[in-house]
This record gives structure tokens, sequence and C-alpha cells, in this order.
């Protein structure tokens, strides 16, 4: 069953979502999971120059208990994590998409890519 909004609760669930992606670091992480990938900690932090081993924790953490990345623990040594997108967190991949596409309707948006 689809809940009806008002004004009102459609801003406070859309800031909610917002809330849930803030951080420097989260959007990065999701980007590198997107499509089904999965990525082993010490993979996250080669891919993602500049974060800080405890940075990337943290911001795992918060991304794992939103529900939207899954963590695997292997029992070895050393220790194995791989990390995953929930379903939940890999359907928010269109929604990313759709809002990078709506931002590249500005004909002033920063890109770091040529046009092609």
């Amino acid at each position: 069953m689809r809940k009806i909004y008002t004004p009102a609760t459609a801003a406070n669930g859309v800031e909610h979502v917002l809330k849930l992606l803030e951080g420097r670091w989260k959007l990065i992480i999701l980007f590198h999971l997107f499509d089904g990938k999965v990525q082993r900690y010490s993979d996250l932090e080669k891919l993602i120059p500049g974060i800080s081993q405890k940075m990337l924790a943290q911001q795992l953490r918060q991304l794992e208990a939103d529900g939207i990345v899954a963590r695997k623990i292997y029992p070895q040594v050393p220790p194995k994590v791989e990390y995953r997108l929930t379903p939940w967190g890999q359907a928010l991949c269109p929604a990313l998409d759709a809002m990078l596409k709506w931002a590249e309707q500005k004909d002033d948006f920063p890109s770091s890519a040529p046009a092609s």
C-alpha cells in the first residue's frame, strides 16, 4: 500500500533520506558498491584516496546500521570482511542516478569528466 504524503510529510521524508546519506564519504562508498559489487575493507581504503581508516570504519558502520550496507565477516586469520549493498541500498542507485541527471540539466553544473 502506497503511503499518502502531504507537502510537510514529503519534505520530512526526503530530509530524513538526505540525513542517511550525509557525510563526506558515504556517497563515494555507495558508488563503489553499486551494481552488486562486493568490496573488502582494504579495497575500499585503496579506492578512496584521502579517507582515514577511522572515517571509513565509521561511515561503513553508519551505512550498515541504517540498513544500506551489509557486512560479512569470514572466520579466518587475518580477518576477512566484505561489504555489499543490501537490496534496499541497491535500490538507491536509480534515485542517485536520477539526481545526477537532474543536476546535469543546469548549464553550469560542475563535472569532473568532459561531456561526450
